[in-house]
């Protein structure tokens, strides 16, 4: 049986978050987000989008407001569900390398959700051939390059199947061919992609659309060029493109074939 229609939807009503020290992160968010759409989450810092990046696999709780992951509610009894379909990538590979080898890493979250033997076998495999790792499968992850490191948490979330990634910052700190040898990884995947990035020209690369947000809200939502080309509205949210850019640089830059 082939995966439902909603797979890989995300959901937001209406969502309000608050810390405990009574700072309001996100005030009052919608946002739809097709299966298979690829999406760019843009903002200043401060801006909520690392806060609402956490509600969708239920890392953090509502205040109020929901959320929705595939039609299933990010509420306590449905975590260990929404978290095989949501899958985080961190800006930092530490956050999610801590085994002696890659391949540990990699089989750590399947093996998590009950894979065992052969198949928990093939999924690591699997997993580390999508971002062109396979030769590295029994070094240490702290011999690793940067570029290297990035791919392989990515391949820690690939191999547990997720409908949905999301990646924060996932072009910080890399050289340019491990920049771009991460992005031609991104475009070969299926799932739902929310990107949280200040790198505008890797937005426009990866995705399609772009959503704004600052101090709490989504302040603008719609095709990825077309916002970047709003340069007053990137200035009032303390966005710019790098030095020497302007958005027909951008609008020549060729993006990743899709498969």
């Amino acid at each position: 049986m082939g995966k439902p229609l909603s797979a890989g939807t995300i959901r937001v009503h209406g969502l309000h978050h608050a810390y405990p020290d009574g700072q309001v992160a996100i005030s009052g968010v919608d946002l739809t987000i097709a299966a298979g759409e690829r999406v760019a989450l843009l903002g200043p810092n401060g801006a909520g989008k690392t806060t609402l990046m956490l509600h969708l696999n239920g890392v953090l709780t509502a205040t109020s407001g929901s959320v929705e992951i595939s039609d299933i509610p990010v509420v306590r009894k449905n975590l260990r569900d929404v978290r095989r379909r949501v899958g985080l990538v961190f800006q930092d590979p530490d956050d999610q390398l801590f085994m002696p080898t890659v391949a540990q890493d990699v089989a750590f979250g399947p093996a998590n959700f009950g894979l065992r033997g052969e198949e928990l076998a093939i999924r690591v495999r699997d997993a580390l051939e999508v971002v062109s790792l396979t030769d590295l499968a029994d070094r240490s992850p702290a011999h690793l390059s940067g570029g290297q490191r990035r791919r392989a948490a990515l391949a820690t979330v690939l191999a547990c199947d997720p409908e949905i990634l999301v990646l924060d910052e996932p072009s910080a700190n890399l050289d340019p061919v491990a920049r771009r040898e991460l992005a031609e990884t991104l475009m070969t995947l299926t799932a739902t992609l929310l990107v949280v990035t200040h790198d505008l020209p890797y937005a426009a690369q990866l995705c399609d659309r772009a959503v704004v947000m600052d101090a709490g809200a989504v302040v603008a939502d719609g095709d990825v060029l077309d916002v970047l080309a709003d340069t007053d509205l990137l200035a009032r949210h303390r966005l710019e493109l790098p030095w020497g850019f302007t958005i027909d640089h951008v609008r020549s830059i060729p993006r990743q074939v899709r498969r």
